[in-house]
């Protein structure tokens, strides 16, 4: 079994309501953050890979397109622009056409933030 991992950077703003620090947060900011998609599986036997990277990078070029440089607030199906939402929005995003999709992870590098998710529980 092995695990491969990719990721990608974006910047975007947002607002978020909060119970401390509401000032800041209520107006519009923004943070840099670094992406992290993980599959998990056995390499096939043919080509010697668990997923192509040329086919996740386009899968992932697409997530990164629509919340680079955007205003999170806007973005179709995230809700509040927390580190959760984002890590399954982007899950979600990949879901069913990633083989083996097992983690999506969201960095504030700049804060020392990270957030998993693992896919909805079942």
């Amino acid at each position: 079994m092995f695990e491969l991992s990719k990721e990608f950077r974006f910047d975007a703003a947002h607002t978020l309501n909060r119970a401390i620090e509401t000032d800041s947060s209520r107006r519009i900011h923004g943070h840099s953050y670094r992406a992290q998609v993980t599959v998990r599986g056995t390499p096939d036997p043919e080509t010697g890979m668990i997923v192509d990277l040329g086919m996740l990078s386009r899968l992932m070029e697409d997530a990164r397109q629509a919340l680079d440089h955007h205003f999170l607030d806007e973005v179709e199906g995230l809700g509040p622009a927390t580190m959760e939402n984002l890590s399954a929005w982007i899950w979600r995003r990949l879901d069913g056409q990633v083989t083996g999709l097992a983690c999506v992870a969201v960095y504030r590098d700049s804060s020392g933030e990270t957030c998993r998710y693992f896919g909805p529980a079942i």
